[in-house]
């Protein structure tokens, strides 16, 4: 088995910055490297990867920005960097396909921003892909689920808004509760998603690539997806929070492999 790692780094970070974070996710530190270093170094390492494809943004200043920040690190871990998509995900792990080796014969795509993942996962996630074609980690569902929908804030009627503006109003957005949802059958989806290089270029073939994951697109195709167990400490950045919570993980001495295991 030979594995090419697919990362997508195009996104624009804007959920992250709308959380009060003042830069891109991917360029924040994490126990003195950036984000983005530390997820590629998951793979860097590994015997069983023999290349890494980054996927980063689409404009060419941008990308000029990236590479200069990022390019010889990248090349110190033998990562290739690629034009990734303009305004979604697939669109960047798709530009990455055309850029993995004949030689692969398996296709992992990780997200760039869930550098927290273990060698024991990754190690799980690989044994499982010598099995089956497509295979995905998942952690059980722990909350309690509802539908909502949105609901009308009896405050934004108020009279005084004509006087005031809306200095005074209350920062919380308000939903309404039309159901519950058993989660008996629920995980939540992670990455590394790995596939056969075949399955994951068919699935890339079709004509409506709309998904939040790969593994979704393999679906379209009425193919099977395997889940193994995920690790929640497999968390990925999205706010402040979630990087503060990263950093704790990094800051417990328990990171999977040896840092001097990873040059």
């Amino acid at each position: 088995m030979t594995i090419c790692v697919i990362i997508p780094a195009a996104g624009h970070s804007s959920r992250y910055l709308a959380s009060g974070a003042t830069r891109h996710k991917l360029d924040e530190d994490l126990g003195g490297r950036e984000v983005i270093m530390r997820s590629i170094e998951l793979f860097a390492n590994r015997d069983d990867v023999a290349s890494i494809v980054v996927a980063g943004p689409n404009n060419d200043e941008d990308l000029d920005a990236f590479r200069e920040r990022y390019g010889p690190k990248l090349g110190f871990l033998g990562a290739k960097l690629c034009k990734g998509g303009k305004d979604h995900r697939y669109e960047s792990v798709q530009a990455a396909l055309e850029h993995v080796p004949e030689d692969a014969t398996h296709v992992a795509v990780h997200d760039a921003a869930r550098p927290c993942a273990s060698e024991r996962l990754i190690d799980r996630l690989f044994e499982a892909a010598q099995r089956f074609d497509a295979v995905v980690p998942g952690v059980q569902v722990g909350d309690t689920l509802k539908r909502i929908e949105e609901a009308p804030d009896a405050a934004d009627e108020d009279p005084l808004d004509a006087i005031l503006g809306e200095g005074g109003k209350s920062n919380a957005s308000f939903s309404r509760v039309t159901g519950g949802v058993n989660r008996e059958q629920l995980v939540a989806v992670q990455t590394p998603q790995v596939f056969t290089r075949e399955l994951l270029v068919r699935a890339y073939g079709q004509p409506d690539l709309a998904s939040t994951d790969d593994a979704g697109l393999i679906e379209k195709l009425g193919e099977p997806v395997m889940v193994i167990e995920g690790e929640r400490r497999n968390l990925k950045i999205t706010t402040a929070e979630d990087l503060d919570l990263a950093r704790r993980f990094f800051g417990s001495g328990d990171r999977g492999r040896e840092s001097h295991k990873r040059f």
